[in-house]
Parts: C-alpha cells; sequence; structure tokens
C-alpha cells in the first residue's frame, strides 16, 4: 500500500509550503493537529458547552458527544466496550490515576516490576507504591540486546506478581518492543499488564484485544489530537479498581470513578475525528472496496510504516556514515524493529549545542532525556545534556528528511 501523502498533508493546517514553513521533526514530543479535530472543538464550545447529567436537550447532546469520543477511541483501539476509555489530561496523569486506583487492591509484600527504560511517567508512580509495603522489582534493559527481554522479565516473576509495567516502544531507542508475549509471560502467573503506548500510538494500529493487554496508556496529542490522553482498562480490571471520585460514586460508575470532576468534553469530542481520518486515509492509500473500518485503519497504518521508514532510512544513513555519530537505538529503519523516532550523540559535542545550531533554520527538533531519565544516566549520556531526538510522523516528507540531513551536515563536527 502506497501512503497518499497529499492527502495526509491536506488535512493539517499546520503543515505549509511557504518558504518560511517549519519543518516539523518533533513529532514525538507532540504531532500536528487534524483540522477536523479543531472543527470539533470548536463546534463544541460553541453549540454544547454545557454540563452533563440534566435533562434539557442541550446537555443531552454533551453527553452524546463525550460518549461518542469514548467510542471513537474503543473503535481506534479495539476496546470491547466504549467504557473501557477513560479520558484526562496526559499519559503521566492518567498512569498516575491508575496508580493511585491499584494500590488499595495490593498488599504490602505484593510486587509490581516496572521497567527501567521507560519514561518517567511509567516508572516513578510504581516506585512510590514502596511506601505502602508493596515491593518494585527493576525490570533492568538487556545489555546484550540493548531492549527488554522476556528471560529477563521471568527470572523477576514471583507468586506475589500483582502486574507488570513497561514500554511497547522507547522514546529514546524508537525500538519497538513486542508485547504480547510479556502479557503472556505475566497471565502464566496470575499478573495483569500495563503498557506505555505512547510511542507506539502514532505509527502502528493498537490492538488491546488481540494483544491481551489489561491496562494500556496513550497520548491522543501525539496521534494528530488534542491535548488529551486515554487509559484503557478491560472492563472487569476497571471495576476492581478503588473510586477516585466522590464517595456516592458507585463503584461499577466505569469510567467516572476514575474521572474526578469530569474529562475535558470538547477535548473527548474532537478526538472523534481520529479515527474518521484513519479510515479515509486507508481509503484513499490502497484498501479495498467494502473494506471495514478497522482494515482500512489498518491499510493506512501499514502505509504509514512504509513511507515513515523511508523517512527514517534518510536520516539513518546519514548518521551511519558519518564519523564520530554514535545512534542511541536500532541504526535499521526496518520497520518492523523501530519507528521514526531517531536519538543519536556526537562525539565531543554536547546535544544542546547542535539543537541549537539547527533551530535557526526552522527545523523543529529536541535534546535531552525526554524523562527517561533514568535511561540517559544509565547509558552514561547526561553529561552531554542526553541525545538529540528527531522524529518523523507520516505527514512529513522526503524533503523534509534531506533538510536534516543537509543541516546536520553544516552543523555536527567532522
Amino acid at each position: 500500500m502506497s501512503l497518499n501523502l497529499s492527502f495526509a498533508r491536506s488535512q493539517f493546517p499546520a503543515l505549509s509550503d511557504a518558504d518560511d514553513a517549519w519543518t516539523y521533526l518533533d513529532n514525538a514530543g507532540g504531532s500536528q493537529v487534524l483540522g477536523a479535530v479543531a472543527d470539533r472543538i470548536h463546534d463544541y464550545l460553541l453549540t454544547s458547552s454545557v454540563q452533563l447529567g440534566a435533562s434539557y436537550g442541550v446537555s443531552t447532546l454533551a453527553a452524546e458527544r463525550l460518549y461518542a469520543g469514548q467510542s471513537a477511541i474503543a473503535e481506534l483501539i479495539n476496546a470491547a466496550r466504549p467504557e473501557e476509555v477513560v479520558f484526562g489530561p496526559s499519559s503521566t496523569v492518567m498512569i498516575q490515576t491508575l496508580a493511585r486506583a491499584i494500590a488499595p487492591t495490593m498488599a504490602p509484600g505484593d510486587e509490581v516490576v516496572v521497567s527501567m527504560i521507560d519514561h518517567e511517567a511509567n516508572i516513578g508512580p510504581w516506585l512510590a507504591l514502596e511506601a505502602r509495603g508493596i515491593i518494585v522489582r527493576r525490570w533492568e534493559m538487556n545489555r546484550e540486546s540493548m531492549s527488554l527481554e522476556v528471560s529477563d522479565l521471568e527470572s523477576l516473576m514471583t507468586a506475589r506478581t500483582r502486574l507488570v509495567v513497561c514500554t511497547q516502544t522507547s522514546n529514546i531507542f524508537g525500538q519497538l518492543i513486542p508485547v504480547e508475549p510479556i502479557t503472556a509471560c505475566a497471565h502464566r502467573h496470575g499478573a495483569a499488564v500495563c503498557i506505555d503506548g505512547v510511542a507506539f500510538a502514532p505509527h502502528r494500529l493498537v490492538d488491546v484485544r488481540a494483544w491481551g493487554v489489561d491496562f494500556y496508556v496513550f497520548s491522543l496529542y501525539k496521534v494528530f489530537g488534542p491535548h488529551h490522553a486515554v487509559l484503557y482498562g478491560k472492563y472487569e480490571r476497571l471495576l476492581a479498581l478503588a473510586n477516585l471520585s466522590h464517595h456516592f460514586v458507585p463503584m461499577d460508575k466505569i469510567p467516572g470513578k476514575l474521572q474526578p470532576g469530569n474529562p475535558n468534553y470538547e477535548l473527548s469530542y474532537g478526538a472523534t475525528a481520529i479515527p474518521e481520518y484513519l479510515v479515509t486515509l486507508g481509503k484513499r492509500s490502497g484498501a479495498p472496496a467494502g473494506a471495514s473500518r478497522r482494515a482500512c485503519m489498518a491499510v493506512a497504518f501499514d502505509a504509514i510504516a512504509a513511507h515513515e521508514a523511508v523517512l527514517a532510512d534518510r536520516v539513518l544513513a546519514w548518521l551511519r556514515a558519518r564519523r564520530g555519530v554514535r545512534i542511541i537505538g536500532p541504526a535499521s529503519s526496518d520497520p518492523l524493529v523501530r519507528v521514526p523516532t531517531i536519538s543519536f550523540v556526537v562525539d565531543g559535542c554536547d546535544s544542546e549545542r547542535i539543537v541549537r545550531a539547527i533551530d535557526p533554520l526552522r527545523i523543529g527538533i529536541r535534546f535531552g532525556d525526554f524523562y527517561s531519565r533514568r535511561l540517559i544516566e544509565d547509558l552514561g549520556l547526561a553529561a552531554g545534556k542526553g541525545v538529540v531526538r528527531a522524529s518523523c510522523a507520516h505527514y512529513n516528507t522526503v524533503a523534509d528528511a534531506d533538510r536534516l540531513v543537509a543541516a546536520l551536515d553544516q552543523t555536527v563536527p567532522c
């Protein structure tokens, strides 16, 4: 399948062909927003911005729109029902929410296995459970594969393990981590699984049911939507969590008991445009006539993966060939191995210096630890201001990648 790039770019108002336009290559930090998302947010605010739960017509419409947002994201991730979608402001908050709600269901001596290559959002809240007597076992990066290995996880599992948490894609390495064997290992030991899909969801189709994961978290503002996030949980898992809302909210009020004060209504409604865009992109990228909506989204993401691999290879090829440059993560652009989130360091040159030299060229990239500070420190890269990171999205062009390569050619020391 071939990505219909011209259609894709036409759906993002921020993209421009003007001579002074920015080249957006910081997409792992936040994607551009679909025009249809902004239109729906605008429409909600001007036509249905009232509180839910009343009997009058506009309040009923507002409730229907919130439910439409849940339904749209349930379709996007293949959840069994809309109630399994919990909305909130960011993935960081959603993982903190999950940790708060799951803690009362655990007893001192119960165990949680936590990946140490993750974004701090999926480490800190779990380490905080140690204050409650929960034992946190650290799942360290395998030094030979520079990834997470199921064999290492297996050695950490015990009869008291209640939860395994890890990323599906490192926001530093860009490497894909198969979640099915991780989930299978956890379930064999009677433990649940929470997957951080933030760096995965913009690039591949999420399928929580096929993978069997118990909880899944990702940010809509990195999947072409508003600054909003999602916590998915299997219905029975959400039922078992503690109530974080008012004392009179019933335990079976899902997702309400996990959304104290309610989620942002207009952003939830704006998210309805995301799966619609992906369905249309799939149809315009080669989906057969009569294909289901999910099949169309699968075609869209297959085309996205192929296109992004081309973009990644333009950048990686330059990095592989340059003396004194070290790629942090897979050097291959193979879409079965990585997403186009590319990190590197340059010998004798801190990462901030490189990025600040490129800023005036109107190319948006970034330096730092990207909140994966423990990983950056473990790699010995903190003193050099972390890594330089360039991250493509499907709406980027080959010209965008070549523009970055040309800029690096001018700014990176030989």
